[in-house]
């Protein structure tokens, strides 16, 4: 008899120590919450129906905003992709970081070009890992790869935090998709002008008897303008092989990439990655490439809008959060995961594609777009959810930028936000769950590349906001 009351207190005692282990060790029962954090390409504000579009259906976007909230007065740091993405992850200026050029174009368009985020800036991913995150980037980088070799990959993904990858380095170019141009102006880069200019004036001052050349050196300077010309030609024919590249991790997976279906493969990706983390920590990074041109929809969405492929694309990509948020309902990972969707910069209004199609999305009423720093350009959409958090249906009017996602997501993993830089971000979190009714941002920099163009001055008093 008193040896089965023993054995009995063992088990019990066993069923204790199993539920204090379950209780402390299992991250998802300890709170911690995910993060699912999704910037489209290029997305203007008004190309969504919750800000105001009429004319494309996004229901799933328009769903997140009414679950959640809606900034209203939401800032890019920059209205172009590098700098944009380098503020987003760090909470810093770009400016900050030295990825704001003095020169156009002010982004990365080489795979070869030496650069990119330096690896003492401090990620959100990279702190959040350290608290025991998975996590994971899919879609585009942009912010550099190589240093001194097309295979270090000092500046890939992985050295700022992401443990996954899965995408693209670059940019959408033009160039990746046959029949749709360049966007390089090979006159740039060679002298074809020069060369021409120089032969041109030389035989006509030799036969005018003003100079006298040697045959040999007019035929010297026409060799020397066809190999240029063959060097220019290989150059533009092999600039797709070098650019348009989809990795997973560290290996290459097409070189060049298709389109067709890649905004599908990246969506798998995203929900697969969801599934295999559901039952820790997660913070996945789904980095669109649509809707930056060249323009592609896969062919389940081409011809579904009124507003050709640029609306079709904004439709493929409404379609790809519904599945990721159908992913966290299968799972039962909606009410602990923050869902935060924006754009990097506004839309581009100037683009015409190779058959002479005007493709351009829609900023609202706010003037221009990308690559401009007048307000379309920077104003772009911000929707927050987080059921049980953040209050459902709310609208916020105050002046907040996508730097503040760096503060917020830090804190809410667990980590502290550096003390050893400046952050320019501020958490979001209390305007958020209605705490406070003004953001106690005073100022917000706006840079055309390295250069300050205007200041957003939000007073902490009753006067109304002003630009300068």
């Amino acid at each position: 008899m008193k040896s089965t009351w023993l054995q009995l207190d063992s088990l019990l005692l066993l069923l204790l120590l199993l539920l204090m282990e379950l209780s402390f060790v299992s991250p998802q029962e300890g709170n911690k919450p995910n993060f699912v954090l999704m910037m489209v390409d290029d997305l203007g504000i008004g190309d969504l129906g919750c800000y105001g579009n009429k004319t494309l259906r996004t229901p799933n976007i328009d769903q997140l905003a009414q679950e959640g909230a809606k900034l209203t007065h939401h800032i890019a740091a920059a209205s172009l992709c590098t700098p944009s993405r380098a503020a987003f992850l760090t909470g810093r200026y770009p400016i900050r970081s030295g990825l704001a050029d003095h020169r156009e174009p002010g982004v990365f368009i080489f795979n070869a070009a030496s650069g990119g985020l330096p690896s003492q800036e401090v990620t959100f991913a990279k702190l959040a890992k350290q608290q025991g995150y998975e996590t994971a980037l899919i879609g585009k980088w942009h912010l550099g790869l190589n240093c001194k070799s097309s295979d270090d990959h000092c500046h890939h993904p992985s050295t700022h935090g992401f443990k996954y990858f899965f995408g693209i380095p670059l940019t959408n170019l033009r160039d990746c998709q046959p029949g749709h141009g360049t966007v390089f102006q090979i006159q740039k880069y060679f002298p074809f002008g020069t060369l021409g200019i120089v032969l041109v004036t030389a035989v006509f001052l030799h036969h005018g008897g003003i100079i006298t050349i040697r045959r040999g050196l007019i035929l010297s300077l026409l060799s020397l303008l066809v190999v240029v010309t063959v060097l220019a030609a290989g150059l533009f024919l092999m600039i797709p092989y070098f650019n348009c590249v989809l990795l997973r991790d560290h290996s290459i997976v097409e070189q060049p990439f298709t389109s067709e279906n890649l905004t599908q493969r990246m969506t798998h990706e995203a929900v697969d990655f969801i599934e295999r983390n559901s039952a820790r920590p997660f913070l996945l990074f789904f980095s669109f490439v649509q809707v930056h041109t060249a323009v592609f929809a896969s062919a389940a969405f081409r011809g579904t809008s009124r507003h050709g492929i640029y609306g079709d694309a904004v439709h493929e990509v409404d379609w790809s959060v519904g599945q990721i948020m159908e992913a966290l309902e299968r799972l039962n990972l909606r009410e602990n995961t923050l869902v935060y969707l924006t754009s990097d910069q506004g839309a581009h209004l100037e683009e015409i594609s190779a058959s002479g199609e005007v493709m351009r999305g829609w900023n609202g009423i706010y003037k221009a777009g990308k690559s401009t720093n007048w307000e379309g350009g920077i104003r772009v959409p911000g929707i927050l959810r987080w059921p049980g958090k953040i209050p459902s249906g709310r609208q916020i009017d105050e002046p907040t930028s996508n730097m503040d996602l760096f503060p917020m997501v830090v804190q809410l993993s667990g980590a502290s936000v550096p003390e050893d830089r400046e952050i320019d971000g501020h958490d979001l979190m209390d305007l958020l769950q209605r705490k406070v009714e003004r953001s106690n941002r005073e100022f917000l920099f706006h840079y055309c590349n390295a250069y300050l163009n205007a200041v957003r001055w939000h007073p902490q008093n009753s006067f109304p906001e002003t630009m300068g």
